[in-house]
């Protein structure tokens, strides 16, 4: 195990990867706890005669409720935490809420388990973000990435990233430099004191690819505070003493972390003022065509969050939806370094009945006829048909607002039914 003092000589090398403006001295020093997995996806577990059920979900939340406690007595730390009962927020949510908190510090608690039923592996170990270092370590990356596909969000976000594809390693040892030798020093000193402390067995400190970390612009951590497939462990972290020493030694670790940091600082600066939402929608028109296109088509630049809109015989193509000023602005440069040049921000009032009209869902448009037996007409027997210009066209359902209309579009694709269109009818 690195010495304390090696922490304290390495700290200092911190200036040069990160920009100390977070860590200013007049602002609370941000914490987001993760208790990993939650809900539906309990995580690792395993039953015992004399124990019961160790579920992973349950023992995070434990140790990360108490070290909230703690940390939450100290007037000089502001704690975020990713969940406080027992639901599933998503890898994005999780990911999202740190970032825009501006946090300090990251930390994901979870469970280890092996490949057997019983183990012979128990102790701890804390992971950071970094490339591949053997095997071992990707077993345990493969656990937790399997979460990711809990979450449809999550699969959009991180669908194409291949762990193993030298692009994505690259483009990680980009994004993480700046925050890997604050992580390796935390995540020293959470072992650290696993060991001293509490007596524990540490597996050491060591780089991982985990989706949970890889997206965080701050110094990140997941510990893992025990297998629950080795009796001793499963006993120690299920139990309220076990899971109080290891908020201890989190916390211990946390404290002498900021210290550190306290050291580094520089003269503060104005903190900006926190962005308030704005009291319309914004949502960015790529483009108004005769032509339908589908999600996936060439002509929408591999752009995701497409919502078409058909209006007066014109097909209008917008890209994402927000109230935050910055997140517009972000989209619109998104939109125009795509290739819409001529894209522009367009307000939507939130729930807004139409004053005269209404919404309807384009669910087919081709030459020929539906046939009877075909899903959609299956689906939706009372749809209205129209031809125009030899093209027939197929709408269901009649909705007042454009939320109305979004909300019947996602059940219809939840049916198999995709690349419907919003039309506004006016008469």
């Amino acid at each position: 195990m690195t010495s304390f003092k090696f922490y304290n000589k390495i700290f200092f090398l911190l200036t040069f990867f990160i920009g100390l403006s977070h860590y200013y001295s007049q602002k609370k020093f941000t914490v987001v706890l993760d208790a990993g997995h939650g809900g539906s996806d309990i995580g690792a577990n395993r039953n015992y005669p004399d124990i019961g059920s160790v579920q992973e979900k349950n023992v995070t939340l434990g140790i990360v409720l108490k070290l909230g406690r703690m940390l939450e007595k100290n007037k000089d730390y502001k704690i975020i935490y990713t969940r406080k009962i027992d639901e599933y927020p998503s890898l994005t949510s999780r990911t999202t809420l740190a970032n825009r908190s501006k946090a300090d510090l990251f930390i994901s608690v979870h469970v280890n388990s092996s490949p057997s039923r019983s183990a012979t592996a128990q102790g701890t170990e804390t992971f950071v973000q970094g490339p591949n270092q053997n095997k071992a370590n990707l077993d345990v990356a493969k656990a937790e990435n399997d979460v990711i596909f809990l979450d449809e969000k999550d699969k959009e976000n991180f669908a194409s990233y291949n762990p193993n594809s030298p692009e994505s390693l690259i483009a990680l040892k980009i994004q993480q430099s700046k925050y890997l030798e604050a992580s390796l020093i935390i995540g020293g000193l959470v072992e650290e004191n696993f060991v001293k402390k509490d007596k524990r067995m540490s597996r050491g400190v060591k780089q991982e690819n985990l989706h949970v970390l890889r997206m965080n612009a701050m110094p990140s951590i997941l510990i893992e505070t025990g297998f629950v497939n080795n009796y001793d462990d499963a006993h120690y972290i299920s139990t309220e003493e076990g899971q109080q020493a290891i908020a201890e030694s989190i916390y211990n670790a946390i404290v002498s972390y900021k210290k550190l940091v306290d050291r580094n600082v520089k003269e503060p600066e104005p903190e900006k003022p926190v962005e308030q939402p704005l009291k319309n929608d914004f949502r960015i028109l790529l483009m108004s065509t005769p032509n339908k296109y589908t999600n996936e088509d060439p002509a929408l630049k591999g752009l995701k969050y497409i919502l078409p809109i058909k209006e007066n015989g014109f097909y209008k193509y917008y890209y994402g939806t927000t109230n935050y000023a910055s997140v517009r602005d972000t989209n619109l440069k998104t939109a125009k370094d795509a290739g819409f040049r001529n894209s522009m921000a367009i307000s939507f009032v939130p729930n807004q009945a139409l004053g005269m009209g209404y919404y309807t869902l384009e669910v087919y448009a081709g030459k020929d006829k539906l046939d009877s037996r075909s899903t959609i007409m299956k689906t939706l027997p009372d749809m209205v048909r129209n031809k125009e210009n030899g093209i027939f066209y197929y709408t269901s359902g009649k909705y007042r607002t454009l939320e109305e209309a979004v909300n019947a579009q996602k059940e219809l694709e939840s049916k198999g039914i995709t690349n419907t269109v919003i039309e506004k009818k006016l008469k």
